[in-house]
């Protein structure tokens, strides 16, 4: 087990639809293994391959919600199903959003209360889970994640406009930048 680089928006593998993964191999369960520690290191609740340069449909998850349940998994050629998102502007504190390939940024963003995700585990099981809340937005933005789209991508004006500066500031968003868990300090 390993903890990997995270690319940085601007990395192709980012912005492009994730392929499907074909095989539950050695090879996927170390990705897996690497994901979580990678995840646990930066540290973050969700964390998808393309995150990590990998271009696969596959994402982790482990974040405890407000009632002490514990949210841990792998999500193998996910399906998403959403309710629409709530009408309005998103608030500043509530629907603040980050991201850790957009790292120290955040950015409030309206996201559907409800969702249910459907994939397969690493044994080959497939699941059907049913979140709400701060776990119906982490599926949303993992997710977004193996759909080639950055949570910054869905904002709307001025916060658009603000993610944009922040990562023409950083001189992001282009390839080839990344950075690594416990060794650079780009979170905070």
């Amino acid at each position: 087990m390993a903890v990997l680089p995270i690319v940085i928006t601007g990395e192709p593998v980012l912005h492009q639809r994730a392929a499907e993964v074909g095989t539950i191999d050695d090879a996927l369960r170390r990705l897996v293994d690497d994901m979580l520690d990678t995840m646990a290191a930066a540290p973050g609740v969700g964390l998808a391959a393309p995150q990590v340069g990998v271009d696969a449909r596959v994402f982790v998850y482990d974040y405890t919600d407000d009632d002490d349940v514990r949210w841990h998994g792998v999500a193998i050629n996910p399906e998403l199903l959403v309710s629409p998102p709530p009408l309005g502007e998103p608030d500043d504190v509530d629907d603040s959003e980050g991201c850790l390939s957009v790292p120290g940024e955040r950015f409030p963003l309206r996201r559907s209360d409800r969702a249910v995700l459907r994939a397969t585990d690493l044994e080959g099981v497939e699941y059907e889970l049913e979140a709400t809340g701060w776990v119906a937005r982490i599926f949303q933005h993992e997710f977004d994640h193996l759909e080639g789209v950055l949570y910054v991508d869905r904002l709307a004006h001025p916060h658009s406009k603000a993610a944009a500066k922040a990562v023409r500031k950083r001189s992001w968003g282009v390839p080839g930048q990344s950075w690594l868990p416990g060794r650079d300090d780009l979170e905070g």
